[in-house]
């Protein structure tokens, strides 16, 4: 049988590591060539050697999201060798430290928008404009619950967030009728190395999570990829502009 994602150009950025690494391997598994861009050489080029161990296609692309240049390098290079993308997963991101808001830190705000926020819109320009020129394509940005509901203790995380949700649905809008589909998925907290390394500095910040996730336990990488597949995948074909919520029933709690 020929696998989802047959002859398929993917982007994932951010897919060293975590839900972003999950994803391009399972990318790689149904059948497509996947571009990963990401700033940790060591670790994007590891994901490569696995897909390409499975009997996959990969490459990697040193890109930092924030920096303008960096992806007119991506996706002039992603043209060059394939002559097109199909579909782009906007994973990147940051979490920033946890404290109150009146406590946080305009380098933390800085840090945090600038790779969450202004990264996906970046990401978004370049993709949009290489897909009006092909004749359309498929766009999934990370969001997170914290972008639908409040995160005490995240403020600025959330703020980010909630840009990426309008973001993605205002794009959604502008691009419906030029066969541009762009959604997000909204993860709850998954067990990521981001997530451990929080644990790691406070601890106590595992309990309070898992007390705010009805099914009482975190997200593993493999439920947010699988997510992103389907929503890229010709069974989504008439979804835009949606915000699917994958967190163990987090948000329908108050």
């Amino acid at each position: 049988m020929m696998k989802r994602f047959e002859g398929k150009v993917i982007c994932v950025t951010g897919g060293n590591s975590g839900i972003g690494r999950a994803t391009a391997l399972a990318f790689a598994r149904e059948g497509a060539q996947v571009v990963i861009a990401a700033r940790r050489e060591n670790l994007g080029e590891e994901v490569v050697r696995e897909i390409k161990k499975e009997g996959g296609e990969a490459a990697f692309v040193k890109t930092d999201v924030t920096v303008p240049l960096d992806l007119e390098n991506l996706f002039q290079k992603i043209k060059t060798t394939y002559g097109r993308f199909d579909c782009a997963f906007n994973n990147a991101g940051v979490g920033g430290p946890t404290a109150r808001l009146a406590r946080q830190t305009t380098e933390t705000w800085d840090l945090v928008m600038n790779t969450n926020l202004k990264g996906v819109w970046l990401c978004m320009k370049y993709e949009i404009q290489q897909m009006l020129e092909q004749g359309g394509g498929v766009i999934v940005n990370t969001a997170s619950t914290a972008g639908i509901s409040g995160s005490p203790g995240s403020a600025i995380y959330s703020a980010s967030k909630h840009g990426v949700v309008g973001l993605t649905r205002s794009a959604a809008a502008e691009y419906a009728t030029k066969n541009i589909r762009i959604n997000s998925v909204c993860p709850g907290p998954i067990a990521t190395p981001m997530l451990e390394n929080g644990f790691a500095l406070r601890p106590e910040m595992k309990e309070a999570y898992l007390d705010t996730i009805p099914m009482g336990r975190f997200g593993i990488p493999e439920e947010i990829s699988g997510a992103v597949l389907w929503l890229c995948s010709n069974e989504a074909s008439f979804i835009t502009g949606y915000l699917m919520t994958i967190g163990g029933g987090q948000t329908i709690t108050p």
